[in-house]
């Protein structure tokens, strides 16, 4: 992974590239506005990310935080917030290749960018901009004996569906909303319901909506939901087949507990991966940039928000939506060859046909 020229793997042969304008990698605040700003310059764009959703920290860890510093916004959650800026960029119907991260990126013989994701997903781009914030966010792995031996449909990390569960004996490993839902998903009479639903937690205290602990209590009294306080400490299975896990209470004492599909939800935490083998100039594990143009050091790739250093950067979110507009208008001028007119959302009829109003 490296800027030198791509060349093919004939070993694995893949789709044909998806052509566009720009690539953007983060689908956080930042990067969504970074749409916003792209579509108003006809700058065709996709987006990428690693969570199974748009939003980044903001729908991760701040979906019911109060947020109240976005200009004209007195206050609003990081879930509110990132509603609004879908629904800013709807017009631009920017395509999402989501639970993906971006692995190769590399430079063309033609001036262009190709990248790689880790869903085997190729993009050849025309410009690509980085919006990771701290890093592309990853689950936190489980870490327990005999974790590593599990053969493939044992054990899930923040899953997309749940339809593996139908039939399944199923322990939940978590205490966040993530979890609290998956468990009320297992064990929901109209869905794919498991034959048996445990939900592990170090306490007996949930961090979910008020709604969603209330179905839970509702579940744990009719014996649909089994509680269970402590944490894993080894999983046992034969030929890679999950049969238990042995499980730790408060007192430290150790049991068992017989289950077949292992659904994890520690978290998430960020990580810079791949990134740092791209040959970006890097400063203190952020990307350097022009801050007038928020270009990199390679052409043609940009980057934005709280993956970047620049001499006064502060990691605001107001301050990644500023950087997203001076980035479009740089890679505009890059693409083009010439700066672009500076028009008014107010007055131009360009934008209004963008945005699919009229005055």
């Amino acid at each position: 992974m490296s800027l030198s020229n791509a060349t093919p793997d004939a070993s694995h042969p893949q789709q044909p590239a998806v052509e566009t304008d720009a690539i953007i990698i983060g689908a956080g605040p930042a990067g969504l506005f970074q749409a916003f700003q792209l579509g108003l310059q006809g700058i065709q764009c996709h987006l990428i990310d690693s969570l199974p959703h748009v939003g980044g920290q903001c729908s991760q860890l701040y979906a019911h935080k109060p947020i109240y510093d976005i200009p004209g916004i007195p206050v609003c959650t990081g879930l509110e917030l990132v509603q609004l800026l879908e629904k800013q960029i709807a017009p631009m119907a920017v395509p999402r290749h989501l639970s993906q991260q971006v692995q190769t990126l590399e430079s063309m013989p033609d001036g262009r960018w190709q990248v790689g994701t880790t869903a085997g997903t190729v993009f050849h781009a025309r410009t690509v901009f980085i919006a990771a914030g701290v890093g592309a966010f990853v689950p936190k792995a489980l870490k327990a004996t005999g974790v590593d031996a599990l053969a493939d449909g044992q054990l899930f990390y923040h899953p997309n569906q749940l339809t593996m569960v139908q039939g399944r004996t199923v322990l939940v490993y978590g205490g966040d909303e993530e979890a609290v839902n998956a468990a009320l998903q297992c064990a929901a009479q109209d869905g794919a319901q498991a034959s048996k639903t445990y939900l592990m937690h170090r306490r007996d205290a949930f961090n979910a909506e008020p709604a969603q602990l209330e179905k839970l209590q509702q579940l744990r009294d009719s014996g649909a939901i089994e509680v269970v306080i402590g944490q894993i400490t080894e999983v046992q299975h034969e030929g890679g087949l999950l049969k238990a896990v042995q499980w730790m209470d408060g007192e430290g004492n150790e049991h068992p507990l017989a289950t077949d599909l292992l659904l994890v939800y520690q978290g998430i935490s960020p990580r810079l991966g791949p990134l740092t083998d791209w040959g970006l100039a890097l400063e203190r594990k952020q990307l350097v940039v022009d801050p007038a143009t928020l270009a990199t050091s390679a052409a043609g790739i940009y980057a934005i928000g709280d993956i970047v250093n620049y001499p006064g950067k502060k990691r605001l979110i107001l301050c990644g939506f500023h950087e997203a507009t001076m980035a479009a208008f740089a890679a505009a001028e890059y693409l083009q060859g010439s700066k672009p007119l500076l028009e008014y959302t107010t007055t131009s009829a360009r934008l209004h046909a963008i945005l699919g109003v009229s005055h």
